[in-house]
């Protein structure tokens, strides 16, 4: 069964505000240097709107969870100041059963922008990027011990978290586990995640220096993953060093008018197509109808069609206005002229009348 996204906020289009970022090197997604923050180049800002589909698969269970926000300054409200336009997705996929995506989903607002202390500001800068960072992490680990704390989560269930945040013209994504982010730009997929599976050499190495071995690529042969939220059952003692985390990894970059939309999968997508087979399946979508939840549906009926064997989900973020809103603004207003008459041309304008009234 295909289910929309349960949280969307209303969309608006923002009024333009100028950061002082410049454009970020498209080959190192991850660091914004010092000197882009200072430029005074005027950004582009990007126009946010969104689809997502979800589908059970060949699963008995659905075990993903997901959230989708256009527009973060309405659902958190005018207490709240960010650079605008702001957003932010997030995909979970659940494993040992759906409790933890579960959890995750609906408490993660909570453990980002109230626990964990998100950063306001009207612009972004060098500071506010390393606050940031830090309290996308902090959320990670708070939902993760959280995880442990409730009674009525088994400590066998688990979820990937991957998290897509848009400030202004920022786009931050953090993620622990095997959901993928990739960005659309002029055609060419670039992707915004890495992977975190225990066969990567980097990752491999990190789980067997800290006690943790592989075993036909499965982490101390029960899970495929390297990085998780939950999965107590693996990780206690609490304090103690694991070879599962939950501490995401960040790549950001400054979106420009060629960065076309994101689109952010659980593994049952990637297991079975390449990141730019996906950009090339979205990317024709939107040029037929234009529509980012048709495209996010179409993405995945083509990952059923070639035979994938898990759960589905899948969020097209678009940063360009739609087609509607783009012939909107290029329709010229027809002017209103008035025209006020003195009481002598009135009288001149109504004898004229008149006579022609008598012939």
């Amino acid at each position: 069964m295909g289910a929309e996204a349960e949280v969307v906020c209303p969309q608006s289009i923002p009024v333009l505000d100028v950061l002082s970022i410049s454009q970020v090197d498209v080959n190192s997604p991850d660091k914004i240097s010092d000197s882009s923050l200072h430029s005074p180049v005027l950004q582009f800002v990007p126009s946010i709107r969104s689809g997502s589909f979800a589908d059970i698969g060949p699963r008995r269970f659905m075990e993903d969870e997901h959230i989708r926000i256009d527009d973060l300054s309405v659902h958190l409200g005018s207490v709240f100041r960010y650079p605008k336009p702001s957003a932010f997705y997030g995909v979970f996929d659940g494993h040992g059963g759906p409790d933890a995506a579960v959890y995750v989903k609906r408490n993660l607002m909570r453990f980002f922008f109230d626990d964990a202390s998100f950063p306001q500001a009207s612009e972004v800068d060098e500071l506010f990027l390393e606050k940031a960072e830090n309290s996308i992490r902090k959320a990670f680990l708070l939902a993760d011990l959280a995880l442990a704390d409730d009674c009525r989560i088994s400590s066998s269930s688990g979820t990937t978290a991957l998290t897509a945040l848009v400030l202004g013209s920022l786009l931050m994504v953090a993620n622990a586990g095997d959901c993928r982010a990739v960005l659309c730009r002029k055609g060419e997929a670039i992707d915004m995640s890495k992977d975190h599976r225990p066969i990567y050499p980097l990752e491999r190495r990190r789980v067997e220096e800290l006690g943790g071995y592989v075993d036909d690529g499965y982490l101390n042969g029960v899970l495929s993953l390297s990085r998780a939220l939950g999965d107590w059952d693996m990780k206690l003692p609490k304090g103690s060093s694991s070879p599962l985390i939950a501490d995401p990894e960040f790549q950001q970059i400054i979106l420009t008018e060629d960065d076309e939309f994101l689109v952010i999968g659980c593994d049952g997508i990637w297991d079975v197509m390449s990141s730019q087979q996906a950009v090339g399946i979205v990317r024709r979508g939107l040029r037929r109808h234009d529509d980012p939840e048709q495209c996010a549906r179409d993405l995945i009926m083509e990952a059923l069609r070639l035979n994938t064997f898990d759960n589905l989900t899948a969020i097209v973020v678009c940063f360009a206005p739609s087609l509607e809103q783009l012939r909107e603004q290029s329709t010229p207003r027809q002017p209103k002229f008035r025209c006020r008459l003195s009481s002598g041309a009135l009288c001149s304008l109504r004898n004229l009348l008149d006579g022609n009234d008598n012939h």
